[in-house]
């Protein structure tokens, strides 16, 4: 369905976004992906997280959720050490989510003074009374990092990880560049154009019952991890997302997200991933390696979106969960 064909208004707020697809598999350091391996320079201190931690009663070793996803059983649940155990009392190491590079992402917004390649850390423990989760990016120029005399071979890692999601499963990424546009919600866009919207998802409603095609779902913005584009807002409605440095209105630079699909954006799936004999969302095939490919998590299955300052790419990027 042609979006533009049904909304002729929406021509002005089309923006192209790059879905990556990510697929289990064996990437390298040199690659984009999710969970795999990062290019780092050996001798480069490894990011820590050096705020105070909740403290656990119970978490899963990193080899034994390995060994658990490959027998397709759920892994063993060990008892949180003492407070002195090496690894689990002080600064804790980030654990590296995805890394991508220009190179491979259409649309990859560059980061300060022309870095090209982009990591994603997250520390693997909550933090205060309401369980915050702590982010981190590392921007690099991708020659100068290739061309290190030697990398990182084995990471720094906790010992326990609180939850089975927090260790992501090595992706490489399929991207695919889509035109999206705008949630349609309070000032989003014109009031008469979410007023047309909402009748039209209505109208598809009546026709079509529950597998109808909606706007937000189907037509706006694409599920799963992506770069650029249009954030999506189901869970907080919109909000202003401005640099804390200078106040500019902060650009969309990549979308984490636990899943891939899901029973309200099923026509998003891939041709490869449908039953074409079957019809909305019992189309859908593929199992765990489509539906999570990643194993993470973020929030309660909510969205991660990575904003940064189109000012100025050195301002602090902002994580919104949505």
């Amino acid at each position: 369905m042609s979006v533009e064909a049904v909304f002729p208004e929406l021509a002005p707020y089309r923006a192209r976004t790059t879905r990556l697809h990510p697929r289990p598999g064996r990437p390298g350091m040199h690659d984009s992906h999710v969970g795999g391996p990062m290019l780092w320079p050996d001798g480069e201190p490894w990011p820590l997280c050096h705020e105070p931690h909740q403290r656990e009663s119970k978490g899963y070793a990193p080899e034994e959720i390995r060994s658990a996803r490959a027998a397709g059983v759920w892994p063993p649940s060990r008892p949180w050490p003492a407070v002195e155990t090496p690894g689990l009392d002080g600064p804790v190491p980030f654990v590296g989510l995805a890394q991508f590079f220009r190179r491979d992402i259409p649309g990859l917004a560059c980061g300060p003074d022309g870095a090209d390649l982009v990591q994603l850390f997250r520390c693997p423990f909550t933090h205060g009374p309401y369980l915050e989760r702590r982010y981190r990016l590392r921007w690099r120029l991708a020659g100068q990092a290739e061309h290190a005399e030697r990398f990182l071979a084995d990471p720094p890692h906790v010992p326990l990880l609180r939850w089975e999601h927090e260790l992501p499963e090595p992706c490489v990424l399929h991207p695919e560049e889509v035109n999206t546009y705008p949630w349609a919600e309070d000032d989003t866009l014109p009031a008469s154009l979410i007023a047309r919207i909402d009748a039209w998802d209505d109208a598809q409603v009546a026709e079509h019952g529950p597998n109808a095609p909606s706007y937000q779902y189907d037509l706006s913005i694409p599920p799963g991890w992506r770069v650029g584009g249009f954030p999506s807002w189901a869970s907080t409605g919109p909000m202003a997302i401005d640099c804390a440095s200078c106040a500019t209105p902060m650009r969309l630079l990549l979308t984490a997200e636990g899943y891939e699909m899901d029973a309200g954006s099923h026509s998003w799936m891939p041709l490869e991933d449908r039953d074409p004999t079957l019809r909305g969302k019992a189309s859908i095939r593929g199992g765990q390696s489509v539906a999570q490919p990643t194993w993470l998590r973020f929030g309660r299955d909510r969205d991660l979106h990575v904003f940064t300052c189109p000012a100025d790419p050195r301002h602090p990027p902002k994580w919104v969960l949505t």
